[in-house]
């Protein structure tokens, strides 16, 4: 009879533990990398690296603006007019070191440079000015235009580094309140059953059934689980904190409500929000990653540099002709009327350039080193992460079976002390083990879930 009894409570709590359906809100892991994706400041703020290249690019090509300067000197003393000096002029930079500029000239008073005089109307000007040495082929302005175009392939890369950084320290939150609510519930679970079979144990001391020991090994189990519940509703408490950090709403902080569960079919979706399946991986094809991007494209950017610096080992040679007309007679064309100018530079031993070139050349075959370093770091990472992905899936089919086997266990126990072969002690035994576990299944699955953000984070691929 004590037996039945017994059983009758014990199997009642055990049943109904595991048969309720909390019928509450999920927040998905793909809806909470969304929300990440979307709404948290660091990924905004990583957002900017391109508005900002975009902007130096506008500074770079506003060195091709077209200019328009006006120089006007006037000097009168005792009513007299020294001078009035007036050198107007428009500029068009253009891409190959030619710049075409048209200007007014105008001079008037009693004491000037006799080279500024200029008729009564003026002296109009229309001509060129060409760079046949240092700055035809590449110059300053041409080098800050391509490198700031470069800039803005630079920034998206490196944007993308920023926002992966920001989504995988989401996903361990995630990872780590839904691997905390799991272990609360669990213990949640087992507190019930250990509190149940304490209510059997009593009521069996009650009819005289059972040793008055036994219900201070049960008690003892009901005082742990409690524990062990406390402890795993602050680590609860303190992972939704954590993961609060990552969860922002038009521009809002939002702190999850304690009916929010995580996803519980997470292991069956994990792969395919991550991309993650080894299958899609091709670890030789890496020229689209943001890391090589980042270092192609610095590496472009120091060519650059290199033509630029080995262009300065060109003479500098820059001619200027200028056709010069009074306003009036300026439909008419008279070649002998004009303004020349041949300005020639050159350093006898080219020291300080050969240097900057040498020092550029050294630059971009270290860049070549790290290009291949890293290309190689890359696959070595990516090939280490799917094998420990792998493995993490056979522990995942072997802590599966262990957990159904100690459950086996447990269940046989239980039948036996119906039948008075068995006690309470090995009960909780069997029990603590399942338990322990289960646990462990809990912590394989989170390795499993950490590691596909690590392949994530490694493979650098927010979009």
């Amino acid at each position: 009879m004590k037996y039945v009894v017994f059983s009758f409570l014990f199997f009642f709590g055990f049943c109904t533990s595991y048969s309720q359906d909390f019928i509450q809100e999920e927040l998905s892991y793909s809806e909470f990398l969304g929300y990440v994706k979307k709404y948290h400041p660091l990924v905004k703020q990583a957002n900017l690296e391109v508005s900002t290249a975009q902007a130096k690019l506008m500074m770079a090509r506003g060195g091709f603006d077209p200019k328009i300067e006006v120089d006007y000197n006037k000097k009168e003393f005792k009513g007299t007019e020294y001078y009035s000096l007036l050198n107007s002029s428009f500029k068009i930079p253009t891409w190959y070191g030619i710049e075409i500029k048209a200007g007014f000239d105008d001079t008037d008073g009693q004491y000037y440079n006799p080279q500024n005089r200029t008729p009564n109307a003026g002296l109009t000007s229309l001509g060129l000015s060409v760079a046949l040495g240092q700055g035809m082929f590449i110059n300053q302005r041409m080098a800050d235009v391509r490198e700031g175009k470069l800039q803005i392939k630079l920034s998206d890369a490196e944007r993308k580094l920023k926002a992966i950084a920001v989504l995988y320290k989401a996903s361990e939150a995630y990872f780590e309140w839904r691997k905390s609510y799991n272990e609360a519930e669990l213990y949640r679970n087992y507190l019930g059953f250990a509190s149940t079979r304490f209510k059997g144990v009593k009521k069996l001391i009650e009819l005289g059934d059972s040793p008055a020991i036994d219900s201070v090994e049960a008690k003892i189990t009901v005082r742990n689980r409690e524990l062990n519940l406390e402890n795993g509703n602050l680590k609860l408490a303190k992972a939704k904190l954590n993961l609060a950090n990552y969860l922002w709403i038009e521009n809002v902080p939002v702190e999850l409500d304690d009916v929010v569960k995580p996803e519980q079919n997470l292991i069956q979706t994990l792969e395919e929000t991550l991309k993650t399946d080894a299958m899609l991986v091709n670890v030789e094809s890496l020229e689209s990653h943001p890391k090589i991007q980042s270092l192609e494209t610095k590496l472009s950017m120091l060519e650059i540099s290199r033509q630029l610096k080995a262009n300065m080992l060109l003479p500098k040679i820059n001619v200027g002709y200028n056709y010069i007309s009074e306003p009036v007679y300026f439909d008419s064309f008279n070649a002998d009327d004009y303004k020349f100018n041949v300005d020639f530079s050159i350093p006898i031993f080219l020291r300080k350039e050969r240097g900057s070139l040498k020092i550029a050349k050294l630059k971009i075959q270290d860049l070549k080193f790290d290009i291949e370093q890293q290309r190689l770091e890359l696959k070595n990472k990516i090939k280490a992460q799917q094998t420990e992905i792998t493995s993490l899936k056979r522990q995942k089919v072997v802590i599966d079976n262990l957990v159904q086997d100690y459950l086996t266990m447990l269940n046989s126990e239980e039948k036996l002390f119906s039948f008075g072969e068995s006690s309470i002690f090995l009960i909780n035994s069997r029990e603590n083990n399942l338990v322990s576990a289960k646990l462990s299944q809990i912590s394989i699955e989170n390795q499993f879930y950490i590691s596909n953000a690590e392949l994530y984070k490694i493979l650098a691929n927010p979009d």
